[in-house]
């Protein structure tokens, strides 16, 4: 039976989810799995994912193919590294301590990568917000200046003339 490593799709019109399922190939998109593996959130920034690592190197090595989707996305989470450790392992090019510690090594690292670009998306969003509260401000204090000086200019005007009128009766 052939099996392959795939997306499932869930969620609603224009808001997609998806599973990431161990299938026979034959079976439908959204039909019957053998296993599941994972789920992929494309809505987030950056995109959401959760993955039994283990469980995919395991059907990657049992000879399941991942569709192009979703080998970009078990690349992106280190099974595709992680089960090429293990070819090594297997082989006698390394052990299964020098395979663990490349695979943390490169775990931490693309850990870093991802909160830093986190962080950097929330810096810009804070950054947007920031600048708008600062138009908003502006605007408002526009506004402000419009209205006030005519109700100060009539009433200065008003008094200038009581003043006059005042000393013209003295």
């Amino acid at each position: 039976m052939p099996v392959k490593i795939r997306l499932q799709r869930h969620g609603k019109k224009g808001k997609p989810y998806y599973w990431i399922v161990a299938a026979d190939s034959r079976a439908k998109r959204d039909g019957k799995y053998l296993e599941k593996l994972g789920a992929y959130n494309p809505n987030t920034n950056p995109a959401t994912i959760e993955l039994d690592v283990d469980g995919a190197v395991t059907w990657l090595q049992n000879g399941a193919q991942p569709t192009d989707t979703a080998k970009a996305i078990l690349s992106y989470k280190g099974a595709m590294l992680k089960n090429h450790l293990a070819g090594g392992v297997r082989k006698g090019a390394l052990t299964e301590e020098e395979a663990e510690k490349k695979f943390n090594a490169w775990l931490e690292e693309k850990t870093s990568k991802i909160e830093a670009k986190s962080d950097g998306l929330s810096k810009a969003d804070a950054d947007a917000r920031a600048k708008a509260l600062e138009a908003e401000k502006a605007v408002n204090e526009a506004r402000i200046a419009a209205n006030a000086p005519v109700v100060e200019e009539e009433t200065a005007e008003a008094a200038t003339e009581e003043a006059k009128a005042s000393n013209e009766e003295e």
